[in-house]
């Protein structure tokens, strides 16, 4: 269902059962099996996959209950280095479409789309290729709410659960709300639900016609006031960009799918030119460099691998970048590898304007940093595609 742009600019996006569809990666032949990640003996359960929660099994349920609900559940234990690598990039595709990215928790974010609109579609058009790009660069499925503001987004994302998208304009809001017991609303407790049902507030309609006054003799005036914004849909709208508590130190980066596997060195090579020079751009949008640059690679089995470079002196050239990560990938020596995606990320981001470069004798006045600034002003003006190395003309970029 597509919805007016400025009306419902606010995306939810939460992951779907993170940790387990993590490590369900690297055990393709457990996926129709119940699973949980966590701690074995007397540890609880991080997560549940889908099959495991038909059984009753949640998320902090200890491991003992869980092996009374389910004796022949499959139990991983946690691997936080990956699951933190896999937030990072998930984090990095969120900023690609939007800089307004408020993230709550390793798996989920609140994305305001309305100043990328006329670039990338609707929001449902977006939620879309988000869970496309997604799916295709980290093998693992999310959901998404879209709306006018915070609560209702992340409840309808909750609805769009597994791997769904649900668009909840204003003409719906009431409709989606109402029906819904209160303890659904977003931040709503079993402490609050409990004291609402003792006064005979069982459903979202029921507090939304409430009048405000009553509401708040009952149960405070603050809460009373949040409560009655909640049940109409019109609390909070506006996002406060922040980075996830998980991620690590500042970085950016993009990464590609292809659309077959390869281990064609040209069309590898082009892809590391279009994605640095999409990362090198964002950089200097945001005026930093950054001096350690990081090749990733990604196997048809989904096997990840990554190689670093520090490189003598902070950059944010895109032909700098180029070059070293393809020096790390001729490192690898991956001339029969096909490979499903390939990365470039630049880490250790300072403010360019404490970067101060030693010319090179000889070194021409004007080079690829003024090139390369050339390149912004003529792409803000005439959009993405005006100026593209030759290598790339020619060649259509799925996100560019």
């Amino acid at each position: 269902m597509t919805a007016d742009p400025i009306v419902t600019p606010l995306l939810h996006v939460d992951m779907d059962a993170f940790y387990a569809s993590v490590a369900l990666r690297e055990r393709p032949d457990l996926v129709d099996q119940p699973v949980v990640v966590g701690g074995s003996g007397r540890g609880v359960v991080l997560a549940a996959n889908y099959v495991a929660r038909r059984y009753g099994v949640r998320s902090a349920l200890p491991m003992t209950r869980v092996r009374r609900l389910c004796p022949h559940v499959v139990v991983i234990e946690p691997d936080y280095a990956t699951f933190t690598t896999v937030s990072a990039s998930v984090m990095e595709t969120f900023r690609e479409v939007t800089p307004l990215v408020e993230a709550i928790s390793l798996d989920e974010a609140f994305l305001d789309v309305r100043g990328s609109t006329r670039r990338l579609g609707t929001p449902g058009e977006i939620a879309e290729q988000l869970r496309s790009t997604i799916h295709d660069e980290q093998g693992i499925t999310c959901s998404v709410g879209v709306a006018a503001s915070v609560s209702v987004a992340k409840l309808a994302s909750r609805r769009a659960k597994p791997d769904g998208v649900i668009v909840v304009p204003p003409a719906r809001v009431t409709s989606f709300l109402h029906p819904l017991d209160v303890g659904e609303l977003y931040g709503v407790g079993e402490k609050t639900q409990a004291l609402l049902h003792r006064f005979g507030l069982v459903t979202v309609g029921d507090v939304a016609h409430t009048p405000l006054r009553t509401l708040q003799r009952a149960v405070g005036v603050h809460l009373g006031r949040e409560l009655h914004h909640l049940a109409w849909g019109t609390d909070r709208s506006e996002l406060t960009p922040r980075a996830g508590p998980y991620e690590p130190e500042r970085s950016m980066g993009a990464d590609e799918t292809f659309a077959r596997d390869t281990d064609d060195r040209e069309v590898i090579v082009r892809e590391l030119l279009r994605l640095s020079a999409r990362v090198a751009g964002r950089m200097r949008a945001a005026d930093v460099a950054g001096r350690t640059i990081t090749l990733k690679v990604r196997f048809a089995d989904f096997t990840t691998i990554t190689r670093s470079r520090t490189q003598p002196e902070a950059t944010d050239v895109t032909v700098e970048i180029h070059r070293a990560v393809t020096r790390l990938y001729d490192a690898l020596g991956l001339q029969r590898a096909r490979l499903r995606l390939v990365g470039v990320r630049v880490e250790g981001l300072v403010p360019r304007t404490t970067v101060h470069r030693q010319l090179v004798l000889g070194e021409p006045d004007h080079g690829w940093s003024d090139a390369d600034r050339a390149v912004d002003r003529a792409t803000r003006r005439f959009g993405s595609s005006a100026v593209r190395p030759a290598s790339l003309v020619g060649v259509r970029a799925r996100n560019g």
